[in-house]
């Protein structure tokens, strides 16, 4: 039996790993954070594409 989530939880989740990761790997490419977050958390292609977007950066400029 599977555990229902609400909406936005796998990205959360994501995000977090996000940090955790990186303060760990400190010179991992992103693409490959992103990777393994997207895998790990079974993100869709949105929910990737923003995590991209929020490790390379962009979602602050």
């Amino acid at each position: 039996m599977s555990t229902v989530m609400p909406d936005g939880e796998n990205i959360r989740r994501a995000v977090k790993f996000v940090g955790e990761f990186r303060s760990e790997n400190p010179d991992a490419k992103p693409s490959v954070i992103v990777q393994e977050a997207a895998m790990r958390f079974d993100l869709n292609p949105a929910e990737s594409e923003y995590l991209a977007r929020l490790v390379r950066g962009e979602m602050c400029k």
